[in-house]
């Protein structure tokens, strides 16, 4: 079997390092983490993904995969190098230092390499980083030629967190985007395990793509709240039913033998407070930097991620208008990870609503499955208070305000809020629960609004 190196353990390259472990080949990745190679070599996900421990666990054991601190060590004898380090917006582009870490990392390894090896840049980057910054630079460091001595390709991942592991086992296309052919044959073998189609494109091109996908998927999050928002201004229009209709246009929801598909890409056609994670707000922020430096226009995206910047204060707004200033009053937050099975909270919705309650002199309790006092080390939430469960965080609480849709919450009761709190008030941010279960409580949710009487 082919023997493989990936780059960097986060995310995207150990759940790509195991799985492809887990396919057959030798694969040794790297961070420069200490704490993370002992884990992985214990065979210890140092990331909450799930289904990622039984493959750690299976590939670990039998000699499959191991990890080092050392980038070139890893390289050595491999075939092909998948870099997978962070690609973080800095507030005016990306930051690609990490990027070009690696590659001079892995330019002794091309240097001696006699066997045409292909490094394949899996981290998402703007479109032309791949030709323009990590080819000149290995050329530079190892002293080789990109096409003659060894391939360059861009293979950008489409994983989302929480079910990474499914998506990188049962992929729905192939993108490899490569200068020249024989080197995006080489990475199309990797993937002969599976049936997806495959995209065989230029770099830049293969960048684009995943560009655009992400901010697709941005874009109808942030059209769908905007019409939350609207309807919510009129009022007596619940945008829950709205996005009902909406699902049926059979354009988006196909019909066979009489039953509707129901497509994920609905799930993006729902109201709520917003995106976060590690991939929307920088991959939209980024593809507007980049098309701001081509002098290109790109207006659409700068208004996705206007409103979805705006959308968890109109959280905090229902709230407030719910039971009135903030001040000293408990207010229980239910969900701080950006979306349910995942720790992870960067740019997390929670973040801002947080920020805002403790601001006007809440007293803020949450609740999250999986994140705990590591949430006060962001700034502006200090003050944070957690419970050990949902019961215990809306306890004596004037409001509660679910903003992750984790499966537990699914049990909460008109009757049990109105046992544990006094005056029950619920601030449904994920438009999660049915309205007509909590008709004897308050209850607030986006996009929803009674009608006024001069209305």
């Amino acid at each position: 079997m082919e023997r493989l190196a990936v780059i960097g353990s986060g995310y995207v390259g150990l759940v790509t390092a195991a799985c492809l472990a887990d396919k057959g080949f030798h694969v040794v990745c790297a961070d420069k983490n200490p704490e993370i190679v002992k884990k992985i070599n214990s065979a210890v996900a140092p990331i909450h993904e799930k289904g990622l421990d039984d493959v750690l666990r299976r590939t670990v054991e039998n000699g499959r995969l191991r990890a080092v601190e050392s980038p070139r060590e890893a390289a050595q004898g491999a075939e092909i190098v998948f870099i997978a380090v962070g690609t973080p917006f800095d507030g005016n582009e990306i930051d690609l230092s990490q990027m070009k870490s690696a590659c001079a990392d892995i330019a002794p390894w091309l240097a001696g390499a006699k066997n045409r090896p292909v490094v394949v840049v899996k981290s998402t980057v703007v479109p032309t980083t791949a030709e323009l910054v990590v080819v000149p630079l290995l050329e530079k460091l190892s002293a080789k030629k990109a096409g003659v001595d060894f391939g360059v390709c861009s293979n950008p991942e489409f994983l989302r967190e929480g079910n990474a592991v499914a998506d990188f086992n049962n992929p729905d296309r192939i993108v490899v985007g490569g200068l020249d052919s024989w080197a995006v044959e080489k990475v199309r073998k990797i993937y002969a395990w599976s049936d997806a189609p495959v995209v065989a494109v230029n770099p830049r091109t293969a960048e684009m793509i995943k560009y655009a996908s992400n901010s697709l998927l941005a874009t109808l999050i942030s059209f769908t709240n905007e019409i939350a928002n609207i309807s919510y201004a009129a009022g007596g229009i619940d945008v829950k039913e709205v996005t009902a209709g909406l699902h049926l246009d059979f354009r988006l929801n196909p019909s066979v033998d009489g039953r509707r598909l129901n497509p994920n890409i609905l799930t993006y056609i729902e109201a709520g407070c917003g995106f976060g994670g590690s991939c929307f707000p920088k991959d939209v922020s980024s593809l507007v930097s980049f098309a701001k430096s081509l002098d290109a226009p790109a207006g659409l995206l700068e208004k996705v991620m206007e409103i979805n910047v705006k959308q968890p204060l109109r959280v905090l707004e229902l709230v407030k208008g719910s039971i009135g200033a903030l001040a000293g009053k408990k207010t229980a937050v239910l969900g701080l990870a950006f979306k349910p099975d995942t720790s992870d909270t960067r740019e997390s919705p929670s973040i801002p609503l947080v920020r805002g309650l403790l601001g006007e002199g809440a007293e803020v309790i949450a609740y999250d499955p999986l994140v705990g006092d590591e949430f006060n080390k962001i700034e502006g939430c200090g003050a944070l208070k957690h419970a050990n469960g949902w019961r215990d965080a809306v306890r004596g609480a004037s409001a509660a305000v679910l903003m992750t849709r984790w499966d537990e919450f699914k049990e909460i009761t008109e009757e049990e809020l109105a046992r544990l709190m006094s005056k029950p008030v619920l601030v449904d941010a994920r438009r999660f629960f049915d309205k007509k279960k909590f008709a004897r409580i308050t209850y607030a949710g986006i996009g929803y609004r009674p009608a006024s009487n001069n209305r």
